[in-house]
């Protein structure tokens, strides 16, 4: 029984566990299915007023795609995909610290400001040591950010979200009875 059990709890592992297929993209975002090309623009995000103050991190929306706004402790202003792996809570929830990183709330995990990758250890916290070890350590996307006017701008692959949704339809029928998607 007992050999069963583990048969079955390091088959489970195995399944989270695999080396993931290498491709190819063209977007920091990893959401390019190339049926649009890559184009890179500056989208509003959050307006000035919205801005945290020093130290603190807040969410919004640029060109569809989910955007931790965080502001060390010395002022300066980045840009992060906002969600944290390995189980995608929003980063914009996390603490930034005066190291350049910022602190994944649930799993603990501390991210570069600068750069998105992971500094020191992968999910040091309670049960992320367990979700930590299905998982190999990756960052998070990093887009450049700039102050235009009362926004807070950020350079995003404004065909990402098209890209992504491109193949959502294909196949089911629609309430006009097509399977396209498309519309009049």
């Amino acid at each position: 029984m007992k050999l069963a059990i583990f048969t079955l709890l390091a088959g489970s592992a195995v399944a989270f566990t695999s080396t993931p297929l290498k491709t190819n993209f063209k977007s920091a975002t990893e959401l390019n299915m190339a049926v649009l090309p890559s184009k890179l623009a500056y989208k509003p995000c959050i307006s000035l007023k919205d801005l945290p103050p020093p130290g603190f991190a807040t969410s919004g929306v640029a060109g569809g795609l989910a955007i931790c706004i965080a502001v060390d402790p010395k002022g300066a202003v980045y840009a992060l995909g906002d969600k944290c792996p390995p189980v995608n809570q929003p980063l914009s929830f996390g603490k930034v610290n005066a190291d350049g990183t910022i602190e994944d709330p649930v799993l603990g995990t501390k991210f570069s400001l600068k750069t998105g990758q992971v500094v020191g250890t992968w999910c040091p916290s309670g049960i992320g040591k367990i979700l930590g070890g299905l998982f190999e350590p990756s960052g998070v996307p990093t887009f450049p950010v700039r102050k235009s006017g009362q926004n807070i701008d950020v350079q995003v692959d404004i065909n990402a979200k098209a890209n992504f949704e491109s193949s959502y339809w294909s196949g089911v029928l629609d309430a006009q009875g097509k399977a396209d998607g498309k519309y009049y």
